[in-house]
C-alpha cells in the first residue's frame, strides 16, 4: 500500500520539521491499525500481505511451466492486486542461463521452474536471493523451502511406479529397488538419465543408501529396461499400454494429465494406468517440487513476494490441486479428488536441496551405469 498525501494548515504547507513530526504520526497510526487487525485478515484465504512498496506495480516471470491454471492464476492475482503479471516461458536451463547473462540488466523478478535440482543451481550460481515473508512461512512447511529462504515449492510431484492394471498385480509391486529383480527383466519403462525428474530421483538414493548402492540400483534398472530411454512421462505409460513393458517410473500429475486430455487415446491410456506408491515400508515415495525463487537483481522484490504468497495462499493452491493434478504445499488445502482416489502415501524424509547438492554425483553414477 502507498499513500501519497501533503499536508497543509491554514491554507499554508507545513515546513520541513512539523510536516515529518505529523507524517510519522499518521505512519505510526496506520502501523499500529496493521497490528490490530493483523497483516492478513481471516477471510483472506490466500494469506497475502497487505503492503507492496515497490515502485512499478509489476512482476515479471521467468517460467518453465506452460499450463492454462498459472496463467489464469496470474491474471486472478492481477484483478485483485493491480500489479501486472509478465511472463517469459522457455525451458529451464535456457532461463538460468538468460539470467546469468543478463546480470544486473535483468527485467525478471521472480524465476519458476520444476524440480528442486535447478532451484539449488539457481541459488549457489548467485542468481536468486533470499525472501522475507511471514506468511510465506506459514503457508510452506519447512521441508519445502530452502533452509535460508533462497526458493519455496508451489507445487509436489511424488515419483512413481505407474503399473498397466489388466497385466500387473500391484501387490506384486513393493520398492523401487525391486525392480531390478529378475521378475522385471524386459519390463521397465523410464526416461533418460539427462532429464532432472531421473537426476534428483538417483540423488535420493544417494543421500538414503550411499553411492554404491546407488550406483548397484541403476546398473540393476538398466539391465531390466524394457527398451532404450526416449520420451517423456506420458509416452513411458503410453509405452506400457501399446506392450512395451509393464510399469514406468512417472511424475503423478501425468497422469491426471493423461486421464483430462482433449486426446481421446491419451485418457484411454490413463483409464489403463495404475498408481503405486513405492517405498512405504522403507524410505518413502520420492517427491520433487515446482517451486520459485526471487531473482538478485529483480526490481520488484516486494511484488515478486506478494505474488508468492498469493500462489502458496489456499485458493491458489486449490487451483493447481485440482486443475493441474500437482499436490498442494498448503497444509490446509487437500489434494484434488484424482489425488486422493489414488491413497495417501509416505515420502522420503529428505531435505530436499541435497538434490541439488548431489546431481553432479548422480549424473556420473547414472552414466556409469549405462543409462542412456
Amino acid at each position: 500500500m502507498i499513500i501519497s498525501y501533503t499536508v497543509f494548515e491554514n491554507g499554508y504547507q507545513l515546513g520541513g520539521c512539523m510536516k515529518k513530526v505529523i507524517s510519522l504520526l499518521i505512519i505510526a497510526t496506520m502501523v499500529f491499525a496493521m497490528i490490530g487487525c493483523g497483516a492478513t485478515d481471516e477471510n483472506n484465504t490466500n494469506n497475502v500481505s497487505l503492503e507492496v512498496t515497490d515502485t512499478e506495480k509489476v512482476v515479471n516471470i521467468y517460467t518453465d511451466r506452460h499450463y492454462d491454471t498459472d496463467q489464469a492464476l496470474y491474471d486472478t492475482f492481477t484483478a485483485e492486486t493491480g500489479i501486472q503479471v509478465n511472463v517469459v516461458k522457455a525451458k529451464s536451463d535456457e532461463l538460468l542461463e538468460r539470467l546469468k547473462i543478463e546480470g544486473e540488466d535483468t527485467e525478471a523478478d521472480l524465476v519458476v521452474t520444476s524440480d528442486v535440482g535447478r532451484l539449488y543451481r539457481a541459488q549457489t550460481e548467485g542468481l536468486i536471493k533470499p525472501f522475507v515473508s511471514e506468511t510465506l512461512k506459514n503457508n510452506v512447511p519447512e521441508n519445502l523451502r530452502s533452509t535460508e529462504d533462497f526458493w519455496t515449492a508451489l507445487t509436489v510431484r511424488a515419483r512413481v511406479i505407474a503399473y498397466v492394471k489388466d497385466r500387473v498385480d500391484p501387490m506384486a509391486l513393493s520398492t523401487y529397488e525391486a525392480l531390478t529383480e529378475e521378475a522385471w527383466a524386459g519390463k521397465v519403462v523410464v526416461r533418460s538419465s539427462t532429464n532432472i525428474y531421473n537426476q534428483s530421483l538417483m540423488a535420493s538414493f544417494i543421500e538414503l543408501n550411499g553411492a554404491d548402492n546407488a550406483k548397484a540400483w541403476a546398473e540393476g534398472l538398466v539391465a531390466n529396461m524394457a527398451r532404450v530411454p526416449e520420451g517423456n512421462d506420458r509416452d513411458q505409460m503410453k509405452a506400457i499400454v501399446a506392450g512395451e513393458g509393464d510399469v514406468a517410473i512417472v511424475n503423478t500429475y501425468y497422469v491426471g494429465k493423461l486421464l483430462n486430455s482433449s486426446d481421446e487415446y491419451e485418457v484411454e491410456v490413463g483409464e489403463k494406468i495404475g498408481v503405486f506408491f513405492p517405498n512405504q515400508e522403507t524410505n518413502g515415495t520420492h517427491i520433487n517440487i515446482s517451486g520459485a525463487g526471487l531473482t538478485k537483481h529483480g526490481k520488484n522484490t516486494g511484488s515478486a513476494t506478494l505474488l508468492l504468497e498469493y500462489l502458496t495462499g489456499e485458493k491458489a493452491q486449490s487451483d493447481y490441486a485440482n486443475a493441474n493434478y500437482e499436490y498442494p504445499v498448503n497444509a490446509n488445502v487437500e489434494p484434488s479428488e484424482l489425488l486422493q482416489s489414488w491413497g495417501t502415501f509416505k515420502a522420503q524424509e529428505i531435505d530436499l536441496s541435497v538434490l541439488g547438492a548431489f546431481n553432479a554425483d548422480a549424473v556420473k553414477l547414472l552414466n556409469e551405469a549405462g543409462w542412456k
